[in-house]
């Protein structure tokens, strides 16, 4: 288009210089310079409006090839942007995931530490039940000597009241109090064994049950070091689960702002897009105002050209009327002179 529009040009240049030239010999001074002039000036512009044009033309092709090259990089960045977002997706997961095991875990730990604190009331319980047992087989010991106690004092009754109400003119007061004295020591060999029993099981009672507390000391000394332990396991959960809790929200809060920056980028693309069709809208529009403006241009070239030519037309059309004229008058000179 534009090696047609320069074509066009040069032809219209030469056709000037050849007007110019016929004008030179057929018109006055002045008017030459002044119809010159115009021609200039109308050349000036139609040159001015081709450089426009061109301009133009380079103008639209630069922005087209920035906007790509914008469209380009938001894509890049687009993508990356969803690349981040993959990878802040997985890193939540695999946080979320650790929640669950530090919560497994918990639980587990507060399982044996229940199964801890039954153990501990299982002893506890054993405990007083063996104290229970040892009461029942020292009652089970002391029952039988209470027993024959208890014979022995009706024994001592029956004897006394058989003595006072039967026997009493038969028999001498030797032999009754000799018999009462016998009945009387055997009460007190009995009432010494029974407390040298009762000794006796009550250091085996003292020995078994500071045994028992020997044995129940240690253990709560165990469960409270196992008890201790799993306060400081789940202490440690307890403070890996912030960590891991704050490095969620941190995670979200990159998420929150790669999500802002990935609209804003959509909103600039629309943007660019809107900028591009409002380029593609206005540059035919400016393309098609300076094609009128050529066009007028060119339509005044052709309406001066084409005065230029009625005077030359004109020019023609005296010369010939001169020429005739002398012509007519050569003739008449000749006849006259024939005469």
């Amino acid at each position: 288009m534009l090696l047609l529009l320069l074509l066009l040009l040069l032809l219209l240049l030469l056709l000037l210089l050849l007007l110019l030239l016929l004008l030179l010999q057929l018109l006055p001074p002045l008017q030459l310079l002044l119809l010159l002039l115009l021609l200039l000036l109308l050349l000036l512009l139609l040159l001015l409006l081709l450089l426009l044009l061109l301009l133009l033309l380079l103008l639209l092709l630069l922005l087209l090839q920035l906007l790509l090259l914008l469209l380009q990089l938001l894509q890049l960045l687009l993508l990356l942007l969803l690349l981040l977002l993959l990878l802040l997706l997985l890193l939540l997961l695999l946080l979320l995931l650790l929640l669950l095991l530090l919560l497994l875990l918990q639980l587990l730990l507060l399982l044996l530490l229940l199964q801890l604190l039954l153990l501990l009331l299982l002893l506890l319980l054993l405990q007083l039940l063996l104290l229970l047992l040892l009461l029942l087989l020292l009652l089970l010991l002391l029952l039988p000597l209470l027993l024959l106690l208890l014979l022995l004092l009706l024994l001592l009754l029956l004897y006394y009241y058989y003595y006072y109400y039967y026997f009493y003119y038969t028999t001498t007061t030797t032999t009754t109090t000799t018999i009462l004295l016998l009945l009387l020591l055997l009460l007190l060999l009995l009432l010494i064994l029974l407390l040298l029993l009762l000794r006796l099981l009550i250091l085996l009672l003292l020995l078994i049950l500071l045994r028992l507390l020997l044995l129940l000391l240690l253990l709560l000394q165990l469960l409270l070091l196992l008890i201790l332990l799993i306060l400081l396991i789940l202490l440690l959960l307890l403070l890996l689960k912030l960590l891991l809790l704050l490095l969620l929200l941190l995670l979200l809060l990159l998420l929150l702002l790669l999500l802002q920056l990935q609209q804003l980028l959509l909103l600039l693309l629309q943007l660019l897009l809107l900028l591009l069709l409002l380029l593609l809208i206005l540059l035919p529009l400016l393309l098609l105002l300076l094609l009128l403006l050529l066009l007028v241009v060119l339509l005044l070239l052709i309406l001066l050209l084409l005065l230029l030519l009625l005077l030359l037309l004109l020019l023609l059309l005296l010369l010939l009327l001169l020429l005739l004229l002398l012509l007519l008058l050569l003739q008449l000179l000749l006849q006259l002179l024939l005469l």
